[in-house]
C-alpha cells in the first residue's frame, strides 16, 4: 500500500528552540530539571546554557513529504527512539526533514495492519546533525481503508 513511498522526504522546515516553549513541554513531561528551565543553572552547567528535554522534537514541524497522505484517525503510535550526537540548546535553529524508510504489513486478529517506519533528522544551522528520531506508526484496519477511498 505504502512501499511507494519508501525513500521519499519532505523539504527541510526550520524550527526555532523556544525558552517559553521548553519551559511549557518540561512542565507537561513532569521534568523539573534546572537544565531546561533555569538560566544560572543553564549556564553553570556543562553545556554553558540550557537545553531542551531529550523528547522534545516531537514538538518540531518536519515538513510533510509529497504523495504521504495518512488519515486523520485510526493511526497507532508504535515506537519512537532518538539519537543526539549532543543536546537541542534553547534558542537555537533546529532544521529538520522526514524520511519514510520502511513500510510492511502484517495481519493479526484486528485484521491487516500497515507500519510505517519515518525517520526525522535534526540539524543546525550550520548543516551538523544533531539527532535522528525513528518513529513506527501503525496504521490499523479502519484506516486502510480509509487511505483506500
Amino acid at each position: 500500500m505504502l512501499k511507494e513511498m519508501i525513500g521519499r522526504k519532505s523539504g527541510k522546515t526550520k524550527n526555532v528552540i523556544e525558552r517559553g516553549a521548553v519551559k511549557k513541554f518540561a512542565e507537561a513531561i513532569g521534568d523539573s530539571s534546572p537544565l531546561f528551565t533555569d538560566e544560572e543553572a543553564g549556564k553553570r552547567s556543562v553545556y554553558g546554557r540550557n537545553i531542551a528535554p531529550p523528547t522534545f522534537p516531537v514538538t518540531f514541524d518536519s515538513g510533510s513529504i509529497p504523495g504521504l497522505n495518512l488519515p486523520p484517525k485510526g493511526l497507532i503510535h508504535g515506537e519512537q527512539n532518538y539519537v543526539y550526537t549532543r543536546p537541542l540548546f534553547v534558542g537555537e535553529e533546529v532544521h529538520c526533514w522526514i524520511e519514510v524508510k520502511e513500510y510492511y504489513e502484517r495481519t493479526g486478529s484486528f485484521g491487516k495492519m500497515g507500519f510505517l517506519i519515518l525517520t526525522r533528522y535534526g540539524e543546525d544551522a550550520d548543516e551538523q546533525l544533531i539527532f535522528t528520531e525513528e518513529r513506527i506508526v501503525i496504521i490499523n484496519e479502519a484506516a486502510r481503508k480509509e487511505m483506500e477511498r
